[in-house]
């Protein structure tokens, strides 16, 4: 591991968790705060995202499930269509080595090419989970990360954040292994959706997608080993021998469930429904226009699928819309 790497914060590294915010009385809006202070934890990376910088795009295939269409009547859930994929490790630093601990959690982004036309988008992390609920609250989190220096004394501001708010510590002290392949580990979307089917029943779910093979994570002391590349060369290998393969499902909420607050996840006992298999057959051939072109959008949804009330949605859209608009 490098010095550069070793001396950074590892709460700092954990901005990878997903979002941020900043003083409301700064004139510009939220999602462009939100991505000046990304640059400013990880530096300024040219044709890079402020986030989940580090990555690799694959295109493949996605089968719905006989069972898809009885949830929603999205039209990628009727018939085969085309995806691309990426997956990311999760700082604003292009050269994370990949088996550092804090270039977690990973990413995975999937766009559904639509038969019609047109394209959807699902957003994913791998960790279920989130350590806030709203902007203030983040605001609140990063500013006692940036007030906490080497040194300072305790209770530091983040000992004090983190103590009144047992879910972000929940988050950051979680273990969050290295994985062995991009293909071996569960993602989440931590927020939830609407999904209404053809005879207009509607259900909230959170889409999940899963190891079709195994899950497999690596013992720190192997992860550290590893080249600074290593689950995006691995992924390589084995696109070269075949597809890989993950499900797509939804965890459905039962009555009662928290649908608003990313903070709150839901029992494991949830039923699920499978939508499908996702099949991913190589990476795209000039990774550097696909790493560029591609922006996915939470909130680049179709007919027979809505946001919910989570408030960090709306967020999220507009920090990717700035990070790719400045990317490009």
């Amino acid at each position: 591991m490098t010095r550069e790497f070793q001396r950074r914060d590892v709460l700092k590294a954990m901005a990878a968790v997903s979002l941020l915010g900043i003083g409301a009385d700064d004139p510009k809006g939220l999602p462009e705060q939100i991505v000046d202070t990304m640059n400013e934890i990880f530096g300024r990376h040219p044709g890079f995202r402020a986030f989940h910088a580090k990555g690799v795009v694959c295109e493949g295939d996605f089968t719905p499930s006989a069972a898809a269409t009885t949830l929603s009547k999205a039209p990628h859930l009727r018939g085969p269509v085309k995806t691309t994929v990426r997956f990311s490790d999760g700082t604003g630093l292009p050269d994370v080595p990949d088996g550092f601990p804090d270039a977690g959690p990973r990413g995975m982004a999937v766009r559904f090419h639509l038969s019609e036309g047109g394209v959807t988008d699902i957003v994913t992390n791998a960790f279920n989970g989130f350590p806030v609920s709203d902007g203030e609250e983040f605001l609140a989190f990063f500013r006692a990360i940036a007030a906490t220096k080497p040194g300072s004394p305790k209770p530091t501001p983040l000992d004090k954040f983190l103590g009144d708010h047992p879910k972000a510590l929940k988050v950051v002290t979680a273990p969050k292994p290295v994985p062995a392949s991009f293909v071996t580990e569960p993602y989440f979307a931590v927020h939830a959706f609407r999904f209404t089917n053809a005879e207009g029943k509607s259900r909230f779910g959170r889409y999940q997608f899963l190891p079709v093979a195994e899950t497999k994570f690596l013992a720190a002391e192997e992860a550290a080993k590893k080249g600074p590349s290593f689950l995006i060369d691995e992924l390589t290998e084995r696109l070269a021998k075949g597809p890989a393969a993950l499900r797509l499902v939804v965890q459905l909420a039962a009555d009662g469930d928290v649908t608003d607050d990313a903070t709150v996840v839901w029992p494991e006992d949830r039923p699920v429904v499978e939508l499908g298999v996702l099949s991913i057959t190589g990476r795209v051939a000039d990774q550097d226009a696909a790493q560029r072109r591609l922006g996915v959008d939470p909130l680049r949804l179709v007919d027979g699928i809505e946001a919910s009330d989570d408030p960090l949605l709306e967020l999220r859209s507009g920090v990717y819309a700035v990070s790719r608009r400045r990317r490009r």
